[in-house]
């Protein structure tokens, strides 16, 4: 699949929400969530206000015919200023195991170099974690219902 990697703008909240939809339909196991579910207030802090200063990221979309195929974003805390940015990443299910959210990993890490510590929080057991071993985030943390990574460069 051929795709395009362009930086994330502030215009492009909506994708985000919809990538956000996404990342949070494959920890259910139990059919989709209602699209409701990123207005919570510990997801929505992901995306909500999108392109306020340190925001940044990237989102993949098919070459042929501009489709949202993932996305992947640091964001800063908003009541936690000593926290490290936490890390995004969705790809639409159909698009998972092409690279797609490799590709974005890679971009952003490259876009970024002098973040030196980048905090992230998934189900445990997906198989993205391998993902986020390769680019040398480390399990600092287990929860009954997800792990956080962090990198340190």
């Amino acid at each position: 699949m051929d795709y395009v990697i362009r930086p994330l703008v502030a215009e492009d909240e909506a994708l985000l929400w919809e990538m956000l939809y996404q990342g949070l339909s494959s920890l259910h196991k139990q059919g989709r969530p209602s699209r409701e579910i990123v207005h919570r207030p510990d997801f929505s802090r992901y995306v909500e206000g999108w392109g306020r200063p340190g925001d940044a990221g990237f989102v993949a979309n098919d070459k042929k015919d501009g489709s949202l195929l993932g996305a992947v974003w640091l964001r800063q805390p908003i009541h936690k200023t000593d926290a490290p940015p936490e890390l995004a990443l969705a790809v639409k299910p159909e698009h998972r195991r092409h690279g797609i959210g490799t590709a974005l990993l890679t971009q952003l890490v490259r876009a970024n170099p002098a973040q030196s510590t980048i905090s992230l929080s998934f189900a445990a057991g997906k198989p993205v974690l391998r993902l986020y071993e390769r680019f040398g985030f480390k399990v600092i943390e287990e929860r009954p219902n997800g792990v956080v990574m962090r990198r340190e460069v």
